[in-house]
């Protein structure tokens, strides 16, 4: 593993929101936006975030809890907020929440959030160290606290599949 030396960042420095209109091309025949399309979409957001906390190339290792609670329609909004919840040594989560937000009446309500791993790696698919991730606020300590839990039943999950 390449070591980098780098300083603790915090959360915010790293937030990323993202924002375009559903079109016709992005959606079901019933109007809605495709299911595949809000995960590409969580995916970037979730990336862009992610860069801007290790500087680095990054691969998508794990989507975790990506819930649809709500429709999107064709000419609404869709709006995805991503910030980094934990850094470990080599990869790091980070929590992405997406809303619609109707074009006439600005009404905005949350229809999905995922929580996505990434690791960081160099050009030849080695793992590379990541800046620590400061943790200031309670919320932001209990955001951390959270992300370790679903690593762990991650790691977990991960071991039963590897030995089948």
């Amino acid at each position: 593993m390449q070591q980098l030396t780098a300083p603790p960042k915090k959360p915010s420095q790293s937030a990323t929101e993202m924002v375009q209109v559903v079109l016709p091309n992005d959606a079901n025949p019933l109007g809605f936006i495709l299911g595949g399309t809000v995960m590409h979409l969580i995916d970037i957001a979730g990336a862009i975030s992610c860069h801007r906390h290790t500087r680095s190339l990054l691969v998508t290792a794990a989507v975790d809890g990506l819930q649809f609670l709500h429709p999107i329609k064709v000419g609404d909004l869709i709006i995805l907020k991503a910030r980094v919840t934990a850094a470990w040594s080599t990869s790091l989560e980070v929590e992405v929440e997406v809303f619609s937000e109707e074009i006439l009446t600005g009404e905005r309500r949350m229809t999905s959030r995922a929580y996505l791993t990434f690791v960081a790696i160099d050009r030849d698919g080695r793992r590379l160290s990541i800046p620590p991730l400061l943790l200031e606020s309670e919320e932001e300590k209990r955001r951390a606290a959270e992300a370790d839990v679903r690593r762990a039943a991650r790691l977990e999950a991960r071991k039963a599949l590897e030995a089948r």
